[in-house]
């Protein structure tokens, strides 16, 4: 029967991929949000500001600070690409959010598995990164490989899952082909395209299933003791999956952005290493939200490891603040093992 030998957790935040005195470019968008998401209310960024400045948040957005904290962030992302090519694994199931990259506002499952037989990681739009908003077409930049790249998948597997979730009663949504866009198919979304540019070994990429979560828009969000259920759910059709593969699995993204909420951070963090799992799905749903609702995604990888022997090792966890109200993203990597 199949195994799964690794996993592991990584941001995957814009920050990761600007230089630190760039990281200013969202900060100004960040003084013109009029609704910063923090603790289950909204905030003006004057009003966030003036919530926190009794944290002194200011002295975490000097230039030193940043690039102390961004080199460590790239510390650790050359670690679990170290790792992963170590484990060498024959297939690599990702779990990440979909943010309108193929699913819109007309179709937005909940939870979807692709199980097409390949899939593209697009080369860069440079009319799509020119139109972007400050500070995003950098980071398209960045992450986009110099030319489409098209990698295998595993729909043996993807099909396992899919056939699980409807005998388990998931409702899940099966998507055999990616949509195609004004410029023909559209390549993976960013929470698979980053671990493929930054983590996987180009020479030797595994077979990918992608797992998309709506963790960011209402109303159909699912709950984060659906997530790790769903999560549970996949674990043990891996398990039963009959195949002699070695299996990865991996949570992209996350966790609290673009308001840091090192607090939040921490609890999630001591849940995933006591495997707490009252405390990991009991958090109030109107802290998951923004890209903190990426916390969901790790939420979905601990409910499909709960039932192996691997345990949770925190490798760093990096609070890039971007400005004094404490807008930026809080950076966790961290594998099972």
């Amino acid at each position: 029967m199949a195994e799964i030998v690794f996993g592991f957790g990584t941001a995957h935040g814009p920050l990761l991929s600007t230089p630190p005195d760039k990281w200013d470019l969202r900060g100004e968008a960040d003084r013109r949000n009029p609704a910063h998401p923090f603790r289950g209310k909204y905030y003006t960024y004057d009003e966030l500001y003036e919530l926190r400045k009794e944290e002194g948040l200011d002295a975490q957005n000097v230039i030193e600070v940043r690039t102390e904290r961004h080199e460590r962030c790239q510390a650790q992302v050359r670690t679990l690409g170290k790792k992963l090519s170590e484990v060498d694994p024959d297939v690599l199931l990702i779990v990440g959010d979909d943010q309108h990259e193929w699913f819109q506002e007309n179709v937005q499952p909940a939870f979807a598995v692709y199980h097409g037989e390949d899939i593209k990681n697009a080369a860069l739009d440079e009319e799509k990164a020119a139109k972007a908003p400050p500070g995003i077409g950098y980071v398209m930049r960045a992450n986009s490989p110099p030319e489409d790249i098209h990698y295998p998948c595993e729909p043996a597997l993807a099909d396992k899952i899919i056939a699980s979730a409807i005998e388990n009663e998931f409702d899940i949504t099966a998507s055999k082909s990616p949509p195609v866009g004004d410029k023909g198919q559209l390549g993976m979304g960013h929470a698979f395209g980053y671990i493929y540019e930054k983590i996987v070994d180009e020479a030797k990429p595994p077979a990918l299933v992608p797992i998309l979560i709506n963790t960011f828009f209402p109303p159909n969000q699912a709950s984060s003791k659906r997530c790790f259920d769903f999560g549970r759910m996949i674990g043990r059709a891996v398990n039963e999956w009959d195949s002699d593969k070695t299996i990865a699995i991996a949570a992209s993204g996350g966790l609290s952005h673009f308001v840091i909420d090192e607090d939040f951070d921490h609890r999630i963090i001591e849940a995933f290493k006591s495997g707490d799992i009252a405390a990991l799905t009991g958090e109030p749903e109107n802290l998951m939200q923004s890209g903190t609702s990426e916390t969901k995604n790790w939420i979905v990888v601990a409910g499909i490891l709960t039932e192996t022997n691997l345990n949770f090792n925190l490798l760093d966890y990096v609070p890039c603040y971007r400005t004094g109200a404490g807008t930026g993203n809080a950076m966790a990597f961290a594998t099972w093992t």
